[in-house]
């Protein structure tokens, strides 16, 4: 077996330190190329001016994407008030004049923070990729076009105020998958009566990953030199290992692989991993309230 085969059976993900400047996409490219592997995929944007945790998916494992991409993210996020942007970032322009913060206190605006804890409505940033008519939000901006973005429900876990130097604060937010965090900001300022942006983002959490389980892209590209980039690959299984586990025996195996289903004790519902003796992702699969078996959904093995 070559190595461009030995390839076919690698799988797993990376977490990666995004460094500030480069785009996900950039990211991801340098793993193909470090790898030599084309199938891999991130599981959430990142700004290009935000840094931290990018988990990117290599071979088979790119199917666990739209699981992990509905992770839970956590940031610390650096918001400057007194001064609103069109982008509601350092990248834009300002919109209003700059305002005075001088009579905001520290517990004005932690209780401004506990309003926005729980399951909230926010609208998008008009410079964003969310489409609308199938354009992206942001070609439309720049263009100056008036963007009617709707808004959504979020829900926002915790927000913890970290530093209190006006007119900046630093706070901790932990929120659900797609949260933006500068309309977060932005709106925050709008409430304050002065306006607030963005200008520091740092992802610290995607789903169970942190950044202590990150690898720093200048020594990932160093392993790519070296040779030793494996151990950087987190077997696929991990990815998903606070998921209900199931320990498959070689017939449910086979059994699965046919997309055939498997015995579900009584009461079992949700998804759930399958995996071998040796450890290995074999399926995700899916159970019912109302059935008494476990429906195969992703198959990773076919032989």
């Amino acid at each position: 077996m070559n190595n461009d085969q030995l390839k076919d059976f690698i799988t797993g993900a990376m977490v990666i330190d995004k460094p500030v400047g480069m785009t996900s996409h950039d990211v991801v490219k340098v793993v193909r190329q470090g790898t030599g592997i084309r199938r891999a995929g991130h599981t959430g944007t990142l700004d290009p001016r935000a840094s931290g945790v990018l988990v990117v998916l290599i071979g088979p494992a790119v199917r666990l994407s739209e699981f992990l991409s509905a992770s839970d993210k956590r940031y610390q996020a650096i918001l400057r008030f007194g001064v609103a942007t069109d982008t509601y970032d350092t990248e834009g322009k300002q919109v209003g004049e700059t305002k005075s913060v001088d009579h905001i206190t520290e517990d004005d605006f932690q209780t401004l923070l506990r309003k926005y804890e729980g399951k909230i409505s926010q609208v998008p940033p008009a410079h964003s990729a969310v489409k609308v008519n199938g354009e992206k939000a942001y070609n439309l901006a720049r263009r100056g076009e008036e963007v009617h973005l709707e808004p959504r429900i979020i829900d926002v876990y915790n927000l913890e105020l970290l530093e209190w130097a006006p007119p900046e604060a630093v706070i901790d937010v932990y929120a659900s998958s797609g949260t933006y965090v500068r309309s977060l900001a932005n709106d925050l300022g709008n409430d304050l009566g002065v306006g607030a942006h963005l200008t520091g983002l740092r992802r610290t959490k995607n789903g169970q990953f942190t950044l202590r389980d990150a690898v720093r892209l200048q020594d990932l590209k160093e392993s790519f030199e070296v040779g030793d980039w494996y151990k950087h690959l987190i077997p696929a299984a991990e990815t998903l290992a606070d998921w209900h586990t199931l320990d498959l025996t070689p017939d449910d195996m086979d059994k699965i692989k046919h997309g055939h289903r498997i015995p579900a004790e009584k009461g079992s519902s949700g998804w759930a991993r399958g995996l071998s003796e040796q450890g290995d992702l074999i399926a995700l699969l899916e159970a019912r309230e109302d059935d008494d078996a476990w429906q195969p959904r992703k198959v990773f093995i076919t032989s």
